[in-house]
């Protein structure tokens, strides 16, 4: 990959291995749950993934081997991770150890999150 990423549109997802820029629109959105879609920016270690939620969606209860941390960065949430549930607003972060149960609720506005895993999820790949 040179200093950006043309003609994308058609991914679902975008590869790294090389110093790269991404332009987010240029990844095609995919939907993983009703009213949630996903657009994928990952190396061979590392991936992001931004995450456009619409008013009321919910991420059902799921859990997953891969590390994930978030930011959340607009509209509201009440998030449950284990045990712990809390009320998710922009700016927060959150830590999901591997194989931990969550799910997240999302407000009337609608919501954005970037999400990072490690190692990448391949079911998003």
């Amino acid at each position: 990959m040179g200093a950006s990423i043309p003609n994308a549109m058609a991914t679902q997802h975008t590869m790294a291995s090389t110093p790269s820029f991404v332009d987010w629109s240029t990844i095609a959105p995919r939907a993983i749950a009703p009213g949630v879609t996903i657009r994928v920016f990952s190396s061979a270690q590392l991936m992001l993934s931004l995450v456009e939620m619409a008013a009321g969606s919910v991420i059902p209860p799921h859990q997953h081997p891969h590390e994930q941390m978030g930011l959340w960065l607009e509209g509201e949430a009440t998030a449950r991770i284990g045990d712990q549930v809390r009320h998710v607003q922009p700016g927060e972060s959150y830590y999901i150890p591997g194989n931990v149960q969550h799910t997240f609720t999302v407000g009337s506005a609608g919501a954005r999150a970037l999400d990072v895993f490690n190692p990448p999820r391949e079911d998003y790949l």
